[in-house]
C-alpha cells in the first residue's frame, strides 16, 4: 500500500483527482448504465491510480457489480466515458480489457479445479516449443511468479487447484494475472468466506501488488479489510458516487453512513 498520489485530496463529488502531472490509470467521467427503469450507474466519476489500493464500497445494490462489468468490458456504459492512461478507449469485451491490462478477479476465481497450479496460470496462453507444451518453462515462470509474490503456502506448482484454501486460490488468482503483465487488478470481495489467516494472506497480497506498482480495485463489504490495505476510499450510494477521498480523511462511521444515506452526518475524517 502507498502513500496518497501527489495532490489527490478527492472530494465529495466524487472525481477522485489525483493532481500531478501524469493522469491516472483507469478514469472514468459521467458513467450511466440503466437496465429497463432501472439506473444502477448515474453519472459515475471515478480515477484509479497506479501503484495504489482504491476500494469500491457500498451497500446492496449501490451498483458496485455493474461498474466493475463495465470496467471489465461485459457491459457497455449508456453514456460517458472511461479514459486509460489519458487516452478514451472504449472497451467492448473483456479481451478488450485484457489487451489493455485490466484483469477482474470474481468471488469464483474461473479456476478449473480439474487442473493444477501451472496449468491453471498458463490456461488459454500455454508456451510451446516446436509445437509441443514447454512444461519446464511454464513451471519456471509459475514459480518464480508465486515466489516474486512471496507465496510460500502452496506444497507443490503441480498440485491440483480443487487442493487449495481460498487464500491460495486468491493467491493463484492474482498471480496468473501478474503473469499476464496486468496494470490494473479488479477484485470483486476477495476475502469473502475466508478465515482470519486466509484472510491475512490475501491482504498481504494485495499490498505487495501495490507496492510493485499495480493499481488494485477492491469491492468489499469487510471495511476492517478496506481500512487495513485501502489509499483511497469510493462510495457509491443508489448508482451514484457519493464521495472519494484519501482513506485516512474517513472514520468507519463516516464510510457507513455514506454508504447507508448517501451523505454524513459530521466532518470526514
Amino acid at each position: 500500500m502507498n502513500g496518497e498520489p501527489d495532490g489527490g485530496t478527492g472530494g465529495t463529488d466524487g472525481t477522485g483527482g489525483t493532481g500531478g502531472t501524469a493522469p491516472p490509470l483507469l478514469q472514468l467521467r459521467g458513467v450511466s448504465k440503466s437496465f429497463g427503469a432501472v439506473r444502477a450507474l448515474d453519472g459515475v466519476d471515478l480515477d484509479v491510480p497506479a501503484g495504489h489500493v482504491t476500494a469500491l464500497v457500498g451497500d446492496n445494490g449501490a451498483g458496485k457489480s455493474s461498474l466493475i462489468k463495465t470496467v471489465a468490458g461485459l457491459w457497455a456504459p449508456d453514456a460517458g466515458h472511461i479514459r486509460w492512461q489519458g487516452r478514451t478507449v472504449v472497451i467492448h469485451s473483456p479481451k478488450d480489457a485484457e489487451r489493455l491490462g485490466i484483469t477482474t478477479i470474481y468471488q469464483d476465481l474461473a479456476l478449473c479445479d480439474n487442473l493444477d497450479i501451472v496449468q491453471n496460470m498458463f490456461l488459454g496462453h500455454e508456451v510451446r516449443r516446436f509445437g509441443l507444451l514447454d512444461e519446464g518453462a511454464m513451471e519456471t515462470a509459475s514459480r518464480d511468479t508465486l515466489r516474486e509474490l512471496a507465496v510460500t503456502t502452496v506444497r507443490s506448482i503441480r498440485q491440483p487447484v480443487a487442493s487449495l484454501s481460498g487464500g491460495q486460490r486468491q493467491s493463484v488468482a492474482v498471480a496468473k494475472a501478474v503473469m499476464a503483465r496486468t496494470r490494473l487488478v479488479i477484485m470483486d470481495e476477495p476475502t469473502a468466506a475466508l478465515g482470519v489467516s486466509q484472510t491475512r494472506q490475501v491482504l498481504d497480497l494485495i499490498a505487495r501488488l501495490s507496492d510493485q506498482g499495480v493499481a488494485v480495485l477492491m469491492i468489499s463489504h469487510n471495511l476492517n479489510d478496506v481500512f487495513e490495505v485501502a489509499d483511497r476510499i469510493a462510495v457509491l450510494y443508489l448508482g451514484r458516487m457519493v464521495v472519494t477521498r484519501p482513506a485516512s480523511e474517513f472514520d468507519r462511521q463516516s464510510v457507513v453512513e455514506y454508504m447507508t444515506t448517501g451523505a454524513t452526518s459530521g466532518k470526514v475524517g
